[in-house]
């Protein structure tokens, strides 16, 4: 986390919006989110008429510390608990059954409520001076790029915002995992900033990832994490061939460069080279696909990652904005 700017004021005027029922767009290390009163419905359902969000999809509550998770749910397996104590503060989220504090309005009408720890200091004093849990998915219109800065939130979303909490540029910069932890067999519902290799060290056993869940968590839609322009995406060595036929057919395209082609001259529109560290990916990804929509490309061409390690989630967010679109 670089640049933090709020101080102890901005914390305490944010916790005085978040009491009256407003919005406040506030740090994570995953990306920043738009927050409400968890426990405000009203609140909770203006969220979903900000970002433009279907009722149905739930959101987060973010809460203080893990000695407050069971305040917010009804039960907390032997696992689930295990995960918290190894994991929070950190990007991991565990989905449990809902409890009595938690209207159904952040839930998007389930049972269930997934919750989590940031691990941001703003975030931590925010929750601290609020004295409650603030529901809060991404700060960004629903479906499209999610927001690492408090620049990225201002440009997005504007008046639409009560306040915005400025804690610098976000470390992790993908979303957290999300694990339903209802039982005790975890499964990985969305991957994210704590690895499938890091839950498995913790558990001692295999951690699943199913392409599909009963469990509704947010980051499922087909398309999902996209810029304006469309994204491609196909095999390392045919980055460059197929982005600069898609140029000569009239596509402004922005080549996303896979490690090892540094030095390839290629005609595009905007060339962004891939850092060999998956956790410098992660962090930059959201501000590359930003930063091509900026730079004009109607086109985006990339190739995955090895799905192993951050790996995974990088994987899992550009396919998801490479994913069918709504059309009018």
């Amino acid at each position: 986390m670089t640049d933090v700017t709020a101080t102890t004021s901005d914390i305490e005027e944010a916790a005085g919006v978040l009491r009256a029922g407003g919005l406040v767009a506030l740090p994570t290390e995953t990306v920043y989110g738009l927050g409400a009163n968890a426990e405000d419905p009203a609140a909770v359902s203006r969220i979903f008429q900000v970002k433009g969000r279907p009722p149905s999809h739930p959101l987060i509550v973010h809460i203080g510390g893990a000695e407050h998770l069971d305040d917010w749910v009804g039960h907390v397996p032997a696992t689930a608990r295990l995960l918290a104590e190894h994991f929070w503060p950190g990007p991991l989220t565990l989905v449990l059954r809902r409890g009595p504090r938690v209207p159904l309005e952040a839930t998007g009408g389930l049972e269930t409520v997934a919750v989590r720890v940031p691990d941001h200091p703003v975030a931590l004093a925010l929750l601290s001076a609020f004295g409650g849990g603030v529901t809060a998915p991404s700060a960004n219109r629903f479906g499209s790029v999610s927001p690492t800065t408090a620049d990225h939130v201002r440009a997005e979303l504007g008046d639409a915002v009560d306040f915005v909490l400025d804690g610098g540029s976000c470390e992790v910069g993908v979303e957290s995992t999300i694990v339903d932890a209802t039982g005790e067999v975890p499964a990985i519902l969305r991957p994210g900033g704590v690895t499938r290799e890091d839950l498995e060290a913790v558990l001692g056993r295999p951690v699943e990832v199913p392409s599909t869940s009963e469990v509704r968590v947010p980051g499922q839609h087909p398309s999902h994490y996209a810029p304006r322009a469309r994204v491609v995406l196909v095999e390392p060595e045919k980055v460059v061939v197929e982005a600069e036929l898609a140029q000569e057919l009239g596509h402004r395209v922005g080549v996303f460069l896979p490690p090892g082609f540094g030095g390839a001259e290629v005609k595009a529109h905007a060339v962004v080279p891939v850092p060999g560290s998956a956790a410098a990916f992660a962090r930059g990804l959201y501000g590359y696909l930003r930063e091509l929509d900026q730079q004009g490309c109607d086109l985006i061409v990339a190739s995955v990652p090895a799905e192993e390690g951050l790996g995974l989630a990088i994987a899992n967010r550009l396919r998801r904005a490479a994913g069918p679109r709504a059309t009018a």
